[in-house]
């Protein structure tokens, strides 16, 4: 079995007093992804940036404070590679260096942990995740293609900060004009699975189901109600979608045993 984790921990350093290397301790994941680390690896606890018995690769972001991902595997990466420019895709070098997309190469599996710009309607930030859509699709075809190619399967794990469906989102009418529900977006993530061929893995698993929700608001009691957003994905290439057995996310027991606004979302693969 491989079994894939990836969880926005909404500050790395903050998740760690919070649970987070508790959570650790006791995973059964062979690979973690994670997103909205918010710190240069030099500041995170040791236990947090080289835990033992796992391989860790940190991008930050060059905006401190902001973005982050990062990758914990059992196993040594047999390659890594840090954002996606280079790869002939107009407007991916912008995104090198902010801090939102890590991929690893395993044996037979691409592990990547994305933090897609969330985005706010009207401002710069929407302006900033449509560029980021725009040249990551183009991307995840090539890499679909460059995977194939090499006899291997690709998972990219993250905060793709889109609820695809109603079913996606508690709230789904009053957030028609919401970014993160936006039309536009909804369609861009219809052609990373119809046109780039990708499986959203937890919902070909759950295919009539509300949610399974990933992130709650800290306001109100969102988490109470289970009034949340299914935003978090994993993102896999057919052959590696059909081996998928198990999915889940990790939510906490109570509102007080959060260390995240996010959930890990948990998927089991056969390898």
């Amino acid at each position: 079995m491989l079994t894939v984790t990836s969880v926005n921990v909404n500050g790395l350093r903050a998740a760690a007093k919070k649970g987070f290397v508790e959570w650790l301790a006791q995973t059964d994941a062979d690979v973690i992804c994670l997103q909205e680390v918010r710190a240069e690896a030099q500041q995170l606890p040791d236990e947090v940036r080289e835990p033992e018995g796992w391989h860790t690769v940190h991008a930050p972001a060059a905006a401190k404070g902001r973005a982050g991902v990062s990758l914990y595997s059992r196993r040594a990466p047999e390659r890594v590679q840090i954002g996606f420019g280079g790869f002939g895709v107009e407007g991916s070098e912008e995104f090198d260096a902010s801090g939102r997309y890590v991929e690893i190469d395993l044996p037979g599996v691409t592990v990547a942990s994305l933090y897609l710009p969330s985005g706010e309607v009207g401002t710069e930030k929407q302006d900033e995740k449509e560029r980021f859509m725009a040249a990551f699709l183009p991307y995840l075809t090539g890499l679909k293609a460059r995977a194939a190619a090499e006899g291997r399967e690709v998972v990219v794990c993250g905060d793709w900060n889109i609820a695809h469906r109603e079913a996606d989102l508690k709230n789904w009418k009053a957030n028609k004009k919401s970014s993160g529900f936006l039309p536009e977006e909804r369609e861009w993530l219809t052609r990373v699975f119809d046109e780039a061929a990708y499986v959203d893995v937890v919902r070909a698993l759950h295919p009539d189901v509300e949610g399974p929700y990933s992130w709650w608001s800290y306001r109100g009691r969102a988490f109470d109600n289970d009034t949340g957003w299914r935003i978090d994905y994993q993102v896999a290439t057919p052959g590696l979608a059909e081996r998928a057995v198990k999915a889940l996310v990790e939510r906490a027991a109570t509102h007080g045993e959060r260390w995240s606004d996010h959930a890990p979302v948990t998927v089991v693969y056969e390898r």
